[in-house]
């Protein structure tokens, strides 16, 4: 049997069912947002499931937005099935004043180090996580760098003039 995209929404929607937020499909890939606390329940189903198979982690990230009241970071996941060559993204929403979503170090080893990336940049807690510290960041900063907190550019700076950059 081929694993297809309404395969992956009728064994996920059956064994999750309301937990799950939402559905997408861009460029080809299969999106889902479900319960920030159900991450690690999804991804276990994921890898271990029979007809699922989904055992390599290609991707962690966050995202920020601060639009978003009570949900304004995203963890994404990306998964791949090696043997059906199918693609999954997995997303869910959590507070910034309580980024908690729990750990996949048990289930992909690679998790490790890209959770303390996106720990690093967005501020994600992994609850569980073996060793969450800043891992390309240093330890003395107090802010999240990919927030967007911050103006990209420092308006108190004089030495430019912007008519020479076409502004």
């Amino acid at each position: 049997m081929s694993l297809t995209h309404e395969t992956i929404k009728e064994t996920l929607v059956a064994q999750f069912g309301d937990k799950i937020l939402g559905w997408e499909e861009s460029y080809g890939m299969l999106s889902f947002t479900i319960q920030h606390d159900h991450n690690l329940k999804a991804l276990t189903f994921l890898n271990d499931h029979p007809a699922m198979g989904f055992q390599f982690l290609t991707d962690l990230t966050g995202v920020h937005y601060p639009d978003r009241k009570g949900e304004e970071i995203a963890v994404v996941y990306h998964l791949h099935n090696l043997k059906e060559n199918v693609r999954l993204r997995m997303k869910l929403y959590v507070p910034i004043e309580k980024p908690d979503v729990y750990t996949a170090t048990g289930l992909f080893s690679g998790a490790n180090w890209m959770e303390r990336e996106t720990y690093d940049f967005y501020g994600v807690n992994f609850v569980g996580h073996p060793d969450l510290r800043r891992v390309l960041n240093v330890d003395e900063m107090d802010y999240f760098p990919l927030r967007k907190e911050f103006p990209l550019e420092d308006q108190t700076r004089i030495d430019k003039d912007d008519e020479m950059f076409g502004r």
